[in-house]
C-alpha cells in the first residue's frame, strides 16, 4: 500500500507539475496574443482614416470645414483650429486694428481673446458658399454669447471667408469678420433714446 501510495503521489505530483507548466504556457500565449492584438489595434488607429467628406461636393466640404473650425474655436482646441486655418492666413477683425497676418499671430490673438471668455456659444446662420476651381468663399451671420471678463456678453456679426484647395483639402486663407452694432432698447422709465452700444 505504501508503494502504491508513493507511486500515486509521484504520479499526482508529475500531473500537477505538467498542469502548472501547461497553465503557464497558456497564460504566456494568451498574454503574448493580447499584446499582439493591442499593438495591431494601436497600429490601425495610427493609420490615417479615409476622409469620407472628400466624396462630397466642394460646397459641402467647405460648409463642414466651417462647422469644424467654429467648433474648435468654441472649445479652445487650437490643434483642430490650425487644421482648418492656413499658416499664411490673413484675418481682418471687427475691431479698429491692423490685419492679423499668419497663424502664429492669429493664435496669439485668439488665445488672448479666449482667455477672457467662458461658456462660449457661437451660432452660425444664413451661410452661402461658392467655389470656382481651387478657390472658394463663404459668408455667414453669427451670434455670440458667453461670459467675458466675468460678465454675460453677446454680439452679432458677419464673416466672409476665402478658402484655397491645397493638396485636395480646403483651408481658410482669409477671414473678414464684422460686428453688427445694435441699439439698446429704451427703458420704460426713460423717455430719451439710449445711445448705441459699442463692441
Amino acid at each position: 500500500m505504501n508503494r502504491n501510495a508513493a507511486r500515486f503521489s509521484n504520479s499526482r505530483s508529475r500531473y500537477w507539475h505538467l498542469f502548472a507548466v501547461l497553465a503557464l504556457s497558456l497564460a504566456f500565449a494568451t498574454t503574448a496574443s493580447a499584446q499582439q492584438d493591442k499593438k495591431k489595434k494601436q497600429a490601425d488607429q495610427a493609420q490615417p482614416q479615409p476622409d469620407a467628406s472628400k466624396s462630397l461636393p466642394d460646397e459641402q466640404r467647405i460648409d463642414l470645414l466651417i462647422s469644424d473650425m467654429l467648433g474648435a474655436w468654441q472649445i479652445g482646441d487650437t490643434d483642430k483650429l490650425h487644421k482648418d486655418i492656413a499658416d499664411d492666413v490673413v484675418v481682418v477683425n471687427g475691431n479698429w486694428a491692423p490685419p492679423v497676418v499668419g497663424w502664429p499671430e492669429y493664435l496669439r490673438a485668439y488665445q488672448m481673446q479666449r482667455a477672457r471668455a467662458n461658456q462660449v456659444r457661437l451660432e452660425r446662420t444664413n451661410t452661402l458658399v461658392r467655389v470656382t476651381g481651387n478657390v472658394g468663399w463663404a459668408c455667414y451671420q453669427w451670434e455670440f454669447s458667453g461670459i467675458v471678463d466675468g460678465q454675460s456678453s453677446g454680439a452679432r456679426g458677419q464673416t466672409t471667408l476665402i478658402l484655397a484647395k491645397r493638396n485636395d483639402a480646403w483651408i481658410i486663407v482669409h477671414n473678414h469678420t464684422s460686428l453688427v452694432e445694435t441699439a439698446l432698447q429704451p427703458s420704460p422709465a426713460t423717455t430719451a433714446p439710449a445711445p448705441a452700444a459699442k463692441p
